[in-house]
């Protein structure tokens, strides 16, 4: 199977080259200091051949690379347009991000939201709230976006108190020694049907030989995902791994 897709690519240079040329400074803004995971050539050929986020966003990628430290905790294309597409699918009225960064995965989720549905942002960074807010006053999803300052689990216990319904689509791509916490608790907050997505679950490969905490806290996330027979998940390769749960019951 990867000498067929190696091929096809090989096969396509002429026009992935021409693309390229006129998207690479995009293409590294997008990934800066990311880790491929795969051939660097296949990832840009997916990246070339994916729907391109709006203007606003791809101002976001070159403002974040430029003024804002660890860039590389962005979501970027692949991510942000596979949010946007389960978004515009599941069509969410009440969801929730934990770890917003700057803001572009929130205004994905929110692109794909019905114009009454509400995005629940959780985030610890004063300076990328800030950052984010400007963004999302310049779009028209923004009024879709309410941010929550503080830690996240502190947030889910107030909102097991306070939401007027269970969640119908969750984002998880915040600290990951308290991915299962997060998950554990979000899993209770969401009603049968609800997806809930975990970013970074491949964790540069590190899931394969886990060596700290977190890898160890990534590892278990996943197999307790696998194994629960209240869900059912599709875990996808896409950048730095998506675990995608849809919940049965």
């Amino acid at each position: 199977m990867q000498k067929v897709i190696l091929f096809s690519v090989i096969s396509q240079l002429p026009l992935f080259q021409a693309q390229w040329l006129g998207q690479q400074s995009l293409i590294k803004r997008d990934y800066a200091l990311m880790e491929y995971l795969v051939n660097e050539a296949v990832e840009d050929y997916a990246f070339l051949n994916t729907s391109e986020e709006p203007p606003l966003l791809t101002e976001l990628i070159t403002a974040t690379n430029e003024t804002m430290g660890w860039p590389q905790k962005l979501s970027g294309r692949l991510v942000g347009r596979t949010l946007k597409m389960l978004s515009a699918i599941h069509q969410p009225r009440r969801a929730l991000e934990i770890g917003m960064f700057t803001g572009y995965s929130a205004l994905s989720i929110a692109e794909g939201m019905p114009d009454d549905g509400k995005l629940i942002c959780c985030e610890t960074n004063p300076r990328a709230i800030e950052f984010a807010k400007t963004f999302f006053q310049r779009s028209e999803h923004g009024h879709k976006i309410d941010v929550v300052f503080g830690k996240a689990l502190d947030t889910l216990d107030r909102l097991s108190h306070t939401l007027d319904g269970p969640l119908d689509f969750t984002f998880i791509d915040a600290d990951k020694r308290s991915y299962l916490n997060y998950y554990l608790k979000v899993k209770e907050l969401t009603r049968p049907g609800g997806l809930i997505v975990l970013d970074n679950v491949l964790w540069s490969g590190k899931v394969l030989q886990p060596e700290s905490e977190i890898d160890d806290t990534l590892v278990e996330t996943n197999r307790l995902i696998a194994a629960d027979p209240d869900m059912e998940n599709v875990f996808l390769t896409v950048r730095d791994g998506l675990n995608v749960v849809r919940k049965l019951r």
